[in-house]
This record gives structure tokens, sequence and C-alpha cells, in this order.
């Protein structure tokens, strides 16, 4: 099950042999081996209701614990006058007050803008990246050609290529079934005799993408009529790249074509040497490939990049997307193609059913990448808040891959320069949060301050919410929230932010201030030199000015370089509606 996987992502063994039917994956490990792990059932395959979900995160704040993981999510911003206010959000919100730090998945709406499903600053929300670790099948065609697919399964038997049929040309003849037969669901449709030792080409179609068919049925039905293997090839009119199932493990011979253009070559080399009857019928075989290893890992340069899927900002303050000065997502964790722990009797993907291990997708995946992480922080600095773990994670972030090009973000079709509205304050980096130098550090009565401040919402509704009523000096803009980034969501002339920073080092520091300006906005940063006393705090008075209406987000960054090699970085990001020029 999903809690499976979660729950070993962020607290496994270490170094536990990942085997799934029979073949050893390597090794896996969670971020934080031997953390204690408390699992609530809030929700069944199928989702549940919220009143479930609030119950459980009430449950596990009174039995104490320190981190709180949400794979889960709302399906929808939800209505009322803020998103903030919400009944979940504000649950989490006096979870954060009890000192407990709260992780969720930012969604996975992407690469959508505005798609972000976790929205209030007190909670941590976590993009998705694809890893370098990549899995890659080959298929070599009796011409020579060769082409490259997915497929977690074994090669075909020795060096001699198999001979190849269509699935429509080895089934029983009735119409009905030959139409079926096509996505090679049902054993039944095959004709026995004409299925043996070889290469089935079942097609990948519109009943795989509506879940009336799958590749975990492909699979059962190839083991069972006795064949040699299957391709997948893609029906043209689909024309997507992301198949479904193409994860599982397999224990037969298996290669997904998710290409539509090696899916055409390969029609064309099987009708080409394929001998057919006056009727049309097949009735000689010629076509032959064999199909190589797909269980072979191999590691690429350029990664984290960011996944298509993954939700994207800004952040939205209400149902009306109403775009807020708030960052999201704050941090970006693997959580494509993630191995984890699977419970072999769940029936929640047929595909894994039986397996104790499975490689899933999704911000569900890296979220627990995230708790784990803030398990290891929290054990080293007991004290600190939730916000404070934030801020490491944040401000130590990177936002270059291996290869030291900055980030990019997958779309439908294509990559493009990502921004932190597609990953935040940057990828996550374990060793350098641990240490952070500096921290933003903000409050329940902080958070409560920013609602006050939110458009739309009256001191009545924040009351309701919240228990607590605005101080009598409230708070100009959201953007006033003492966070480890500054984002403006309508800038009109100047607008003036502070930010107090606190060293959490028994040693002072000399940190210098260096601005990446964003387009169109003129950052000023002062003191620009500061001197900080170990555990103590200083504040920073950052003055944004428009210089230009771009009428679109533009995104910058304030660095503060420590004497004693601390990097700290907060992502700046201003939509400017108005310059003192206009």
């Amino acid at each position: 099950m999903r809690n499976s996987h979660t729950a070993s992502t962020a607290a496994g063994n270490h170094q536990i042999p990942v085997i799934a039917n029979d073949f050893n994956y390597g090794y896996a490990s969670g971020m934080a081996p031997g953390a204690r792990i408390a699992v609530y059932k809030a929700l069944n395959t199928f989702g549940g209701y919220m009143s479930d979900v609030v119950a459980a995160v009430d449950q596990a704040v009174e039995d104490g614990v320190d981190i709180l993981s949400l794979s889960i999510g709302p399906s929808s911003v939800p209505s009322g006058p803020a998103s903030f206010l919400n009944v979940l959000e504000m649950e989490l919100l006096f979870a954060t007050k009890a000192g407990v730090f709260v992780v969720q998945a930012a969604g996975n709406g992407g690469p959508s803008p505005s798609s972000i499903l976790s929205f209030s600053p007190w909670i941590t929300s976590v993009a998705a990246s694809i890893i370098d670790r990549k899995y890659n099948s080959s298929i070599i065609l009796g011409n020579g050609r060769s082409f490259s697919g997915t497929g977690l399964a074994p090669p075909t038997e020795g060096e001699m290529p198999y001979r190849i049929a269509a699935a429509a040309d080895v089934s029983h003849t009735n119409t009905t079934s030959v139409l079926e037969a096509e996505s090679c669901q049902h054993p039944e449709h095959f004709i026995l005799s004409s299925v043996r030792n070889k290469l089935i080409i079942c097609t990948y179609s519109f009943d795989f993408e509506y879940e009336a068919a799958s590749i975990a049925a492909v699979a059962n039905t190839i083991q069972k009529i006795g064949a040699a293997g299957f391709i997948i090839a893609m029906d043209p009119d689909i024309g997507s790249e992301q198949i479904k199932g193409a994860t599982m493990t397999m224990q037969v011979p298996a290669i997904i074509l998710n290409s539509v253009q090696s899916s055409r070559a390969l029609w064309d080399y099987y009708n080409s040497n394929t001998i057919r009857s006056a009727s049309g019928h097949a009735v000689g075989f010629a076509a032959r490939a064999r199909i190589l290893d797909g269980r072979q890992a191999f590691f690429t340069r350029q990664a984290p990049v960011v996944a298509a899927y993954s939700s994207r900002g800004p952040d939205v303050s209400n149902a009306l997307l109403q775009t807020a000065d708030v960052l999201k997502p704050n941090i970006m964790a693997p959580g494509s193609s993630i191995w984890a722990a699977w419970s072999p009797n769940s029936e929640g993907d047929p595909s894994i059913k039986g397996q104790n291990f499975a490689l899933v997708s999704g911000t569900s995946m890296a979220t627990p990448h995230i708790a784990g992480v803030a398990a290891l922080i929290k054990q080293k600095h007991p004290r600190w808040s939730p916000a404070a773990i934030t801020s490491a994670m944040m401000t130590t972030a990177s936002t270059f891959d291996h290869s030291g090009s900055p980030f990019l973000a997958q779309s439908t079709n294509q990559t493009a320069p990502a921004t932190p509205f597609d990953f935040g304050a940057g990828s996550i980096n374990p060793a350098q949060a641990i240490d952070p130098g500096l921290i933003f550090n903000s409050h329940f009565e902080q958070y409560v301050q920013f609602l006050c401040a939110v458009p739309g919402v009256d001191e009545g509704s924040v009351r309701r919410a919240a228990g607590t009523g605005c101080p009598t000096k409230r708070r100009a803009w959201c953007s006033d929230l003492n966070t480890a980034s500054v984002i403006i969501s309508n800038l009109v002339g100047s607008r003036k932010v502070i930010r107090r920073v606190t060293n959490v080092s028994s040693r002072n520091e000399v940190y210098r201030v260096t601005v990446r300006q964003p387009s169109g906005v003129n950052v000023t940063v002062s003191p620009q030199v500061v001197m900080i006393n170990g555990n103590a705090s200083k504040h920073l008075k950052i003055v944004l000015t428009a210089i230009q209406a771009t009428r679109t987000y533009t995104f910058g960054e304030m660095v503060l370089h420590g004497s004693r090699k601390h990097v700290v970085r907060v992502p700046i990001a201003v939509y400017v509606s108005t310059s003192l020029k206009s």
C-alpha cells in the first residue's frame, strides 16, 4: 500500500535488498533509518472524508509525534474567503502550534500554473523531481534496427531473435474477440498453437488510459498462453509517452515502446515481413526480434528535473485563484521512480500485488523524503520550531542539477528553465540543512497576523478559525511574515519587507548580502554587511521598487555569504503591476 511505500521512504531500515519478481534491483534505505513510525488510517483506496483526516491529525498530535507527513491533499482549492482558512489548513496550523513539523505533497496537477494544493506558509509543501537513475529497455529487430523503450523485464533467452506476431493475427476469428485481443487482456482470445515461443505485439489503446486494460493483465496473459514475451506498441491516436503501469516489474520478457514513431517503425517492419492470405489472414510470420534486459539501471547527470506532474505555483489565496504572497511549493525532493516497500496483499494496484517493493512516482513519494530529513534535523536540534526546520531546508537547497546547470522543468512535451514556482527554494540538501547558519523563524502569533493581512479576510473569520483575533497593530502585507522567501503578488511602486534572521550557531559570524535582481524590480538590502552573534538575531530591511511593469512574475534571490562558509539563499518572486514611472 501507499502507506508502506511512504513510511519506508521516510524511516525504512538501512541497506535493504530490493527484490521484485525474483530480481535484485539494488539496495534501499529510508531517509531516517531507525526513526519511530506512527501510521494513522484516514483514507481508503478511493479517498475519504476531511473529518477523518482531521481526526487522524488530532490523534497524531495527542500522541506526541514530531513530524507529520501528509501524502494527501484536497482535490481542488477550497471555497471560502481564503484557502488558508479551510478546515485542514487550520488543523495543521494547530499542529504546528503544538511543535509538529508538517510536510505535505504539493499535488500532482502539474504542469499547469497555480495547480498547487498545499497552500499555507506553516506547511512545508513538496514538489517532485525526476532522479538520475533511469531504466531503459531495447528491442533489436531482424532488420538490424533497434528501438528504446521501458520495461522492468528480463531479456529473451539466448542471442537468437524470436518470431513476432500481432495479437490480432494469432487470436480466434470472432470479430469482437479480435478487437479485444489487440490489448492482450484475456488468454482465452488467443490460439495457443500460434503463439508458442513468439513475441506478441499488443496495442496500448485508450482502454489503458481509462483503466479498462492494464500492463499487468498483458503480462499475465502472455505468461498463461506460453508466448516468449510481448511488445507494447502505442496507438497513434493517443500519442502519450506517459504509459500507465510502465514501472511494474515483470517476469516475462517485455518492452513498452512509448514512442509513436518507434511503434510505427515496428508495425512497418512486421507488416512487410508477414505473409497473408487473399482474405488478409496472417499465414506466415517472418518478422523477428529479441528484447534486451530492461532491469539494469543507468545514471544521468541531467537531474534533478522538475517532474511534469508536480503541481506548480504561484500559490493562491482563494478559489478565484487570486495569487498570494506565499512561496509554494517550498522545497523539492525525489518523487519519480522511487523504490520503497509495498504490502504484498494490497488491493490498491493490481500490477504490484504480491510484491514487497514497488517503483512508484508522485509528490506523495517526494513528501516522505522531506519528512525523513526533518526527523534528522529534529534529532540534531530538538528545540527548533517547525518554521526553523523549514527555513533550514529552504536556505540550503540547491538550484543546480548534477551537471552544474540551472534546473529544468518538464512540461507536457518539453523541458524549459525552471522557476521557484516549480521547485520552491530548490532541491533538498540534507547535509547542509543540518547546519544552515541562519534561520527565519515564525510562530503561531505571526501566522495569525498573516491571516489578518490576507485580502478579503475579516477579523471575525480569523477568530472563528484560529480561536483568537487580530492584534491591535496588524501587519500591512502577507509578505511581512518572516519566511525564507520574499513573494509579492502585486507590487505597486515600492514595498519594504523586514526579515529577522537568527544565528543558530554558538559562534559569531559576519554575513555579506548580495542580490540577484528580478527583472523590472530594484531590490536593496540593508545592512549589506551584518555581524550576528551566536544564538542572536538581526533584522534585514529589504526594499523592492518597481521600475518596469512586467505583468508577470520575475525571479531573483538574496544570498547571505557567511565568514564561516555558510551560504543562505532566499528566493524572490515579484509581480509588478505598476512601476513608479507608469
